[in-house]
């Protein structure tokens, strides 16, 4: 019995017919529809912010307004919005004792930092690691009890305590930034002729900046919350609305303050690592 062959030559060159349905199975998904997804999804986190950033100034310019939506919280008439002192007021100063605790422990962290990392200063790191570590061993309460018989009540005794508190993160961020600093850009600037302090300012700082930067916000967003405490040795600061909403069972005021302090810590959070992140891209196109 004889099978029939079929011998008809294929041509490599001429397309082979494909079913139209499977043809339009085939095709590659059009990246025109899916950009406006991607788009959103980057636009997002952004409009989340700016939202949170509106009703912040929104409820701290105009806290009446919102009067309505705390008003069940109360018992016995109790007013719904805190208004003994202003609350861009107790935000100013806030941001004062936070600010300038971070700022002030910052540099000290920063040299502390730089010292233990250089040959000379090496055999200070044990020294350092324990001092800095004392703020994090007591409670900012016990320091804020220490200093108040040092230097009376106000926002001194909260500057150290958060000065003490925020030490840590720094230190041990500059020290893991300095330490990864690639050793061929410190031989490069070596063979270039920089002297040590130029090879410090111009090549491992810039460099270890994204790293220490992160150990700041770190610093910032804990004495964000800390900084409440505050109120208790008559600092102006938000802890004075929580305080009263304790002393008076208003839960009201328990949720303005921190909704307030939380809202302003996520925001500043995010800017200072959205710096963070820009400043590491710098940073690692400097290094490549």
């Amino acid at each position: 019995m004889r099978i029939a062959v079929d011998r008809r030559r294929v041509d490599p060159l001429r397309p082979s017919r494909v079913p139209a349905g499977a043809a339009s199975d085939a095709r590659p998904a059009d990246p025109a529809a899916a950009r406006p997804a991607g788009l959103l999804r980057r636009a997002l986190p952004a409009v989340l912010r700016l939202a949170a950033l509106a009703l912040l100034l929104a409820f701290l310019f105009m806290p009446e307004r919102f009067a309505p939506l705390f008003a069940p919280l109360t018992q016995n008439g109790a007013p719904a919005i805190y208004a003994r002192t202003s609350l861009v007021d107790l935000t100013l100063g806030h941001l004062g004792l936070v600010f300038g605790a971070t700022l002030a422990g910052g540099l000290v962290a920063l040299a502390l930092g730089i010292l233990v990392t250089r040959p000379r200063g090496a055999a200070f790191l044990p020294l350092s690691r324990t001092l800095v570590q004392i703020g994090q061993t007591f409670p900012p309460v016990a320091v804020l009890a220490l200093a108040v018989p040092a230097v009376g009540f106000g926002a001194e005794p909260t500057l150290i305590a958060l000065f003490l508190y925020g030490l840590l993160p720094i230190f041990e961020n500059t020290l893991a930034g300095l330490r990864d600093v690639p050793a061929a850009a410190i031989e490069a600037a070596r063979g270039m002729g920089m002297t040590p302090r130029q090879r410090l300012l111009r090549v491992e700082l810039p460099l270890a900046l994204p790293v220490i930067l992160a150990g700041l916000r770190l610093s910032v967003t804990i004495n964000m919350g800390t900084a409440t405490i505050g109120s208790t040795v008559a600092a102006t600061s938000l802890g004075e609305v929580i305080l009263a909403g304790l002393q008076s069972g208003n839960t009201a005021f328990i949720l303005e303050g921190a909704l307030v302090v939380a809202t302003i810590a996520v925001l500043v959070h995010d800017a200072l690592l959205i710096l963070e992140r820009r400043v590491g891209r710098r940073a690692a196109g400097a290094a490549a």
